[in-house]
């Protein structure tokens, strides 16, 4: 239950240590995906207090916002274009550190200043990403990646 999640304090590995299990129990009797997408933003948000974390879900040919938490977000994002669309064009994770030097970045909020988007596969294809954005510039490395890409790893138990 969300009300339940124990907020972890130490080294960026600590907390995805103890953030990770609790996610996974927390879908694992949910078969309804939009709520767990949901819950998962809750949850990533209010442990590392980003500025916004969500989901971009690919549907008729464009990435489409699905659950998210923080501001209001781009509603729709075309393949290449923005960091969401780049990392599902190239099929890979994008740190950003400093948005404002990736070109053709899309400020949905002007408070953004470095982004992480992490593509999902579903049968080889991307089906969605998981994006991250921070008010700190550098917010987002290797570590970030490894633990990401392990959960969006799980979407295949994240319900329909």
């Amino acid at each position: 239950m969300a009300e339940d999640l124990k907020l972890a304090e130490g080294s960026k590995t600590d907390q995805y240590r103890s953030l990770l299990p609790q996610v996974r129990a927390l879908v694992g009797g949910e078969k309804d995906r939009v709520a767990n997408l949901a819950n998962i933003a809750a949850a990533l948000r209010q442990q590392f207090g980003w500025l916004w974390v969500g989901f971009y879900l690919v549907k008729d040919g464009e990435l489409v916002v699905g659950p998210f938490q923080g501001p209001v977000a781009c509603t729709r994002i075309s393949k290449g274009r923005g960091v969401c669309g780049t990392s599902w064009k190239e099929e890979r994770t994008l740190i950003v550190p400093d948005v404002e030097k990736f070109p053709g970045h899309i400020a949905c909020s002007s408070l953004s200043r470095s982004e992480i988007v992490v593509p999902i596969f579903e049968a080889g294809e991307v089906v969605g990403v998981l994006d991250a954005d921070s008010i700190a510039l550098n917010e987002f490395d290797e570590e970030d990646r490894r633990w990401l890409e392990e959960l969006v790893g799980d979407w295949g138990d994240w319900g329909k």
